[in-house]
């Protein structure tokens, strides 16, 4: 059994089984993938995927649990390498993140310049995805951080802590209505069609629970993932926005108004998470502290030592977080 054999069935897997295209990911060829799959087969006995002539049709079950435990050999690979990268040049090596639109066009620009200034040396890679999209690459390694407020509770081998809170802004043109509204109600904002946030995204549970708290079904007639596209809409008359306040910009947007929402919905916490067991090199926990100070080196230490989620989230019981 070779490491090689295991990377393959493991990204062939990824790559939702086609050959081709992991062979294109990998740099080799699709012949060489396929031959050392089967010798990997032959050697275990079993069959790792289930075939139609040539092609691969479906993961067996046996291959399920191979695949997973291929999965955990290249973390535990990857972190010995990381281990040894950290001892031979602790500011050189590779960083990859997994966040959401809104995370990486408002929040994370000026930390990742700062970051790339002190660590000229470090590869930074950037994901973006939905929640859900990001929370998985984390859970299996694929990138080191997951920044994200929704779908990281979801996944029991992350470790997650808090960075900041944040609230919403009611996005209209100048001469809408609810300019002259004061104060400002879910009530008044529900009259309007409204443009915000897919489900799953950037806080959107708690827009909907507050709008459910006070029985009102607000008429949501277009959703993004994408701030930026949200006030386009609102600015062709689609219907009032709802986005995150940071997402607002003065001058970008100047024609168009931001209304304080933080009294109409509860605040939401974005997080940074990381898979269980994840060597983290230095210039990582640097860059955990850039974009939470609170979370000092001691801190995301004594983090990776609690025993479960309950215990992590009580550390942090008390803290005064930064708003965004």
């Amino acid at each position: 059994m070779k490491l090689q054999q295991l990377r393959y069935i493991w990204e062939v897997a990824h790559h939702d089984l086609n050959v081709s295209a992991t062979a294109q990911s990998l740099f080799t060829s699709q012949p060489g993938i396929s031959k050392q799959i089967r010798l990997l087969e032959d050697e275990l006995g079993v069959e790792v995927f289930a075939r139609s002539g040539k092609h691969l049709t479906r993961i067996t079950p046996g291959g399920e649990t191979i695949i997973r435990e291929a999965g955990e050999i290249l973390r535990r690979v990857e972190g010995i390498k990381k281990i040894a990268q950290e001892f031979s040049n602790q500011r050189k090596g590779d960083l990859s993140i997994a966040t959401t639109h809104t995370q990486a066009r408002y929040a994370l620009p000026p930390i990742i310049r700062g970051f790339i200034e002190s660590y000229p040396e470090v590869s930074l890679h950037m994901h973006q995805g939905t929640p859900m999209q990001i929370s998985e690459m984390a859970a299996n390694g694929a990138v080191d951080f997951a920044i994200a407020t929704e779908a990281l509770e979801l996944f029991n081998d992350l470790i997650m802590m808090p960075c900041y809170r944040w609230n919403r802004s009611i996005i209209v043109p100048r001469d809408h209505p609810l300019t002259q509204c004061r104060p400002l109600t879910l009530e008044a904002v529900a009259e309007y069609p409204i443009v915000t946030y897919v489900f799953g995204f950037t806080g959107r549970s708690r827009l909907d629970e507050a709008f459910q708290s006070k029985g009102l079904t607000p008429k949501v007639v277009f959703t993004a993932a994408d701030a930026d596209v949200i006030k386009t809409y609102v600015r062709l008359g689609l219907g009032v926005g709802i986005i995150a306040s940071m997402a607002f910009d003065e001058k970008t947007d100047s024609d168009l108004v931001a209304l304080d929402a933080r009294d109409l919905f509860a605040p939401s916490i974005t997080k940074i998470g990381f898979r269980k067991g994840t060597f983290l090199r230095g210039y990582m926990y640097d860059f955990i502290e850039r974009f939470a100070p609170h979370l000092t080196r001691e801190m995301v230490d004594e983090a990776t030592h609690q025993s479960n989620r309950a215990d992590v989230e009580a550390l942090f019981e008390g803290i005064e977080l930064p708003t965004h």
